[in-house]
Parts: structure tokens; C-alpha cells; sequence
């Protein structure tokens, strides 16, 4: 009875090696702790967002927002880090997965950050267009519903972004290190 429960011990103790061991290599190999940062870096870990990460770098908003300035919620960090991991997971299942097309396409709730954080930061662009609304937008009253994009689409990625189409974007993270 005693030789078994020594082997039982074992084999768990080995057990939680192996699963700590695979935890660890996991972090590493998929640069998981670089998620954490603010830096544009990270959000090219994966290749399918070269394209957009060399849009942003060669933008007006490059100088001036990093992708978490748009792409999340701002002043919040409970909202910032839920956001994160509810995209992240996201994102690792559709990438894992091969789930995603060529052009990706924002989420409602990832889109509801961005025109947030549009607004946010062109606060004063967006109280002249809700005061002018009648003599700029179809001479009828604001449209709350309309993106900013809807007329601003190639800002800050650009006219081209997929994985196909923009040049020499599968190198870019070779080109930065």
C-alpha cells in the first residue's frame, strides 16, 4: 500500500512539472507576457496583424496614439485589461483555428471602443460636426450612428489592408528587430 501511494505522489509531482514546464515554454514561445505592454510591437506577434501594424506605422497616428489608444478602453484599466483578454482569446482562437479572413474585420464591441476613443480624442472636430450637422451631414440631425470611419476609412491603417495586398508587410517584423 505504501509503494503505491509513493508512486501516485510522484506521478503527480512529475505531472505538475510537465504542466508547469509547458505553461512556461506556451508564455515564451507565444511572446504572451508582450500583451501585457502598450507597445505596437506586440500586436504583431501574430502575422495576420503585419498589415495593419505597417498601415498604423506609416500614418498621421502614428506620432501621435499606439493601437491600445484606439483599440481600447482609455482611463479604465478593469475595462483596458477585460477588453484585452476578451480580444486576445478571440483573436487566439481565430488565429489557431484559421478562422479569419485576409481583411479582418473590427467586432461590434471592439468598434464601440474605437468611435469611443475617436470622439475622445477629437472631442472639439466632434462638437463643431454635431453643431454644423445641418449644413454638413445631409441637412438632417447628427447621426449618432454612423462611425467615424464612414467617412474617415483610410485612417490611420490606410486603402489597403490584408494580409495579400499590402507590399511588404510579411517582413515587417524581421525589418524591426
Amino acid at each position: 500500500m505504501e509503494k503505491n501511494r509513493k508512486i501516485i505522489f510522484y506521478g503527480a509531482i512529475l505531472s505538475v512539472i510537465i504542466a508547469a514546464g509547458l505553461f512556461i515554454y506556451t508564455m515564451y514561445a507565444s511572446s504572451m507576457l508582450s500583451y501585457l505592454s502598450s507597445d505596437p510591437k506586440a500586436c504583431i506577434n501574430c502575422h495576420v496583424m503585419h498589415s495593419a501594424y505597417t498601415t498604423w506605422d506609416n500614418s498621421s497616428h502614428k506620432n501621435v496614439a499606439k493601437c491600445v489608444d484606439c483599440h481600447l478602453p482609455v482611463g479604465d484599466e478593469i475595462a483596458k485589461y477585460t477588453a484585452k483578454a476578451i480580444d486576445g482569446w478571440n483573436h487566439s482562437v481565430a488565429f489557431t483555428l484559421n478562422t479569419y479572413k485576409n481583411n479582418i474585420r473590427i467586432s461590434e464591441n471592439a468598434a464601440e471602443r474605437v468611435q469611443a476613443n475617436c470622439i475622445r480624442c477629437h472631442s472639439s472636430v466632434s462638437e463643431t460636426v454635431q453643431k454644423n450637422a445641418s449644413f454638413y451631414h445631409n441637412n438632417s440631425n447628427f447621426d449618432n450612428s454612423r462611425k467615424c470611419w464612414d467617412c474617415h476609412k483610410y485612417v490611420p491603417h490606410g486603402k489597403v489592408r490584408s494580409l495579400t495586398s499590402t507590399p511588404y508587410n510579411l517582413g515587417i517584423k524581421e525589418h524591426l528587430k
